[in-house]
């Protein structure tokens, strides 16, 4: 049986990760591109856990092997169409009973995989391990009120090869009280790591790394104190773009892919009511009230800004240390081009294939 370590897992060219835990297990983080094909399902696994806990350890292997049994070609036949994309890898929880039994059937059919030493248990282990060292000495952080275009702006600056962490992307999240409208629930912590190891593989090399300046916590996600440290030493780039482009980016992030779906005024009242618990002026609660009745979300957003948002990001600013710098611009595609020119004054070049 080959077997491979999470170290050595990253220095294989072409690794197709087949992750046979069970659905529930794989939802709840999984590496990167990790392809699910579950030895049992959640209600399966449930079952023989019960009859562990209760039977033993035998009775547990028997009820297993009743329920691969019917399903085993079908399963290795799926693993077996994903062994023309690269080198197949073999893991469950820990590298135990269920990745060891599915190896050596493979073995049996003539198929060769690699199993993960460890399981999954071994390769969070190793990337928490790493992500520290991992972290360039240096950041550029991008600052600038909500709807300036951050996001979209590390994007645009990815393109042209600069080495960027969306810390955002990573969260699930984009790290405000509506942060998770048309993502879903949001990324948890072992997700967030998993991505972020991703992310700064594939800025190796690099001496410095732009990300947005954002709180230490992203939705449900914490950022490593390692990594708040590099950014709260860094060179502020602070982004200043008009009320009305603001307003604008926003309607178009939040409200008009989702405004007529089903979920969506229900989520946003739940968002909207947090903000109301936190700001005294009756006439702003009134007029934010009065708009979420009415559904009019684009009337809600200018005063979002001015009455919660901007003064709440203005203290969050006291935490870094050293200067701003200001970009003043017509919109996120302005402040790419001024934020890329200052960037070659401050020496820090595109490192990456763009």
């Amino acid at each position: 049986m080959k077997e491979i370590t999470a170290e050595e897992l990253f220095k294989l060219k072409k690794p197709v990760i087949i992750d046979i835990r069970s659905p529930i297990e794989f939802k709840d983080g999984a590496i990167p591109g990790a392809i699910n094909i579950p030895l049992f399902s959640d209600e399966e696994r449930a079952e023989i856990g019960t009859i562990y806990k209760h039977e033993g350890q035998a009775a547990a292997k028997w009820r297993a092997m009743e329920l691969v049994s019917p399903k085993l070609p079908r399963m290795l036949q799926m693993i077996k169409s994903q062994s023309e994309n690269g080198e197949l890898v073999v893991h469950c929880w820990r590298g135990g009973m269920r990745s060891k039994a599915v190896v050596t059937f493979l073995e049996f059919a003539g198929i060769y995989a690699w199993l993960l030493v460890g399981g999954y248990k071994a390769y969070r282990h190793y990337i928490l391990e790493q992500i520290p060292s991992m972290i360039p000495g240096k950041a550029v952080v991008l600052h600038g009120m909500t709807g300036v275009g951050k996001t979209e702006i590390l994007k645009q600056l990815k393109s042209k090869g600069y080495p960027i962490l969306d810390l955002e992307a990573m969260a699930g999240h984009r790290g405000s009280i509506f942060g998770t409208i048309g993502l879903g629930e949001g990324h948890n912590q072992k997700t967030f790591d998993s991505l972020l190891f991703k992310g700064l593989q594939e800025i190796q090399g690099a001496a410095y790394f732009l990300v947005e300046a954002e709180s230490k916590r992203i939705g449900k996600a914490v950022q490593p104190e390692e990594l708040m440290d590099v950014k709260f030493q860094g060179v502020n780039i602070f982004i200043h773009t008009p009320l009305d482009q603001r307003v604008k980016h926003l309607v178009t992030e939040y409200v008009l892919p989702y405004q007529h779906e089903p979920w969506y005024h229900e989520k946003i009242s739940l968002g909207l009511e947090r903000v109301l618990r936190r700001i005294k002026d009756v006439e702003i609660r009134s007029q934010l009230t009065t708009a979420l009745h009415e559904r009019n979300y684009q009337a809600m957003i200018p005063i979002l800004l001015e009455s919660y948002y901007d003064p709440k990001y203005d203290y969050a600013r006291l935490e870094y240390q050293n200067e701003f710098i200001d970009i003043f611009a017509d919109n996120y595609k302005d402040a790419v081009g001024k934020i890329a020119a200052k960037l070659e004054e401050l020496c820090f070049q595109p490192v990456l294939a763009g």
